[in-house]
Formats: C-alpha cells, structure tokens, sequence
C-alpha cells in the first residue's frame, strides 16, 4: 500500500465542513482512501478521520501542516496529521504477571501493530527472560514511595533516550503521579473491571463478592486520576455463582489481552481521537 496521511479533526460544528475538509486534499492531488465523522450534538462539536494516498499529493510532507494550519485555524480546530511510513516507537511496562505482555510482543512480531517495541520497563526483574527471548532491551527500575519521584525521572529519561511516542501499562501494578503523567500523557493503561465499575485495586476480588454475572476489562488512556482517564476499548464475558475468585482472574486475562491490543492497534493506527474525557474510535 502507498504512503498515506491521516488527519484526525474536530471543531465547533458548523455548515461546510466536509467539503472544506475534502476540498483542501482533492485541490493538492489527494486520493481519499477512508473518511469517518461523527457530530457530538451535545457537544456541538464535529468530529473526522480522514485518511489519503500520499502518492500524487501536490505538498510535500513539510508543507502540509503548514498548509492545512492556514484552513483550519479560522475554524478554531483541533487537529493532527500522521504519515503511515513514521513507525511509533512503543514503551511497553509490566511487573511480574505476563499475559498483556507476551500478547503484545506475539501480535507485534506477526504485523498486527503498527508500531516498534523499543524497550520493555518493569519494577521487577522476574519477565526479563522474555524480554531476552525477543531481543529487546529490558530496564529494571524498582519503585517505592520514598523513591518514586527520582525514579519517575529517570523514567522519563529512557523515553526521552529512546524517542519513545507510546507507553503501553501492561499489567504495571503502579500509579503514575500527575506530575509523569503531565510530562508523558500518551501512556494507555488496561484496568481489570470493566470501568467504571471496580476501580482501583483487587477488582476481581471485589466483583467476586458483589456476586456479579459479568466481567470486564477496560483500555483507557492514563491521567492523574486512577482509572478515570478517557476509554479507548471494553469487553465483557459471563461468569456465574460457580466460579470463583480464580476463576474471574482467568477469564479475566482472556479480556484483558483482547481488549489492550485493540486499543493499541487503534492508537497505532491513529483512530482514536480524545475530547474531553470521551474518545471517538473510528473503525
């Protein structure tokens, strides 16, 4: 497939905007491959993925935002554009449980995600064989309350290092401060309930003695708030008054990789677009 751009838009919604929009890619020689929108009437706001064949487009690379600024400014939007041909750089971080993880690395080497796994960060050292077993660098930074802010720094400063674009949490039993999150704020978490029920921790437990007939896990991207941060990805599954504790947790891992890749995949393939605390996931 050719190189292609992508444009995730939102702004006020008013008369026009399609065409303007697609005005702007059929006047440079673009080809429009797939085009979504969605109108939050709530919100009074419009919504659009746009994506084109970069073959034949008139502007160079470096002048297309330039060029689309001058459009989308007078519209007061808010607006980016990705090129399929810039691989993400992915930070995946774990403890000491290792199904995300291993799911992750197993549909990244297939071709599944549109992204490189450039390091693999933990406050353990028990999952760096598998680290080894792929071939990536594996950094063992422990965490404690007394040691948390001068370890986040150094944190930041593997991605910093690395060009890192996206943290993945996969099963990292630790809270970021609002400080991290301030400085790095595309990290995607995958939380153990399907949110917002059973936030924080021990949800599984928890759901056990509520008597629940459902489960869930949710993907969401990370704020200071624990668990609040904007959904990107949810499933459920059935249980019953025969499973147990156990039980839960193991259907619950099932959810958990199919529901993190998926929300991977879509911030990888740049249909994720977050306003406010809601996303829009366009498929």
């Amino acid at each position: 497939m050719s190189a292609t751009a992508t444009l995730l838009f939102s702004c006020p919604d008013q008369k026009g905007l399609v065409a303007k929009l697609a005005n702007f890619i059929y006047s440079n020689g673009g080809n429009i491959i797939q085009a979504d929108q969605h109108t939050d009437f709530s919100a009074q706001l419009f919504i659009t993925r746009i994506e084109w064949q970069l073959d034949g487009f008139n502007l160079p690379r470096d002048v297309i935002e330039p060029a689309f600024s001058a459009i989308a400014a007078p519209m007061n939007a808010t607006w980016q554009i990705h090129f399929s041909e810039v691989i993400p750089r992915m930070a995946i971080w774990v403890s000491k449980q290792d199904h995300c993880l291993l799911d992750l690395l197993w549909r990244q080497k297939a071709g599944e995600l549109n992204g490189s796994v450039s390091l693999i960060l933990s406050n353990h050292l028990d999952l760096k064989p598998i680290a080894d077993q792929f071939g990536i660098d594996y950094y063992h930074i422990p965490i404690t309350k007394d040691t948390k802010a001068q370890q986040e720094l150094q944190q930041l400063e593997l991605l910093q290092h690395h060009k890192i674009n996206l943290v993945v949490l996969a099963k990292y039993m630790q809270v970021l401060s609002a400080d991290f999150v301030e400085k790095f704020p595309c990290v995607i978490n995958i939380h153990h309930s399907f949110l917002p029920a059973f936030a924080g921790a021990n949800p599984y437990q928890r759901a056990y003695d509520r008597g629940v007939k459902i489960i869930g896990a949710t993907a969401h991207y990370a704020t200071p708030d624990l668990d609040e941060g904007p959904i990107i990805e949810q499933d459920v599954i059935r249980v019953t008054h025969r499973d147990d504790t156990k039980d839960l947790i193991r259907k619950g891992k099932d959810l958990e990789r199919m529901v993190l890749a998926r929300a991977v995949r879509s911030h990888l393939q740049h249909r994720v677009l977050v306003y406010g605390n809601r996303t829009v996931v366009f498929t």
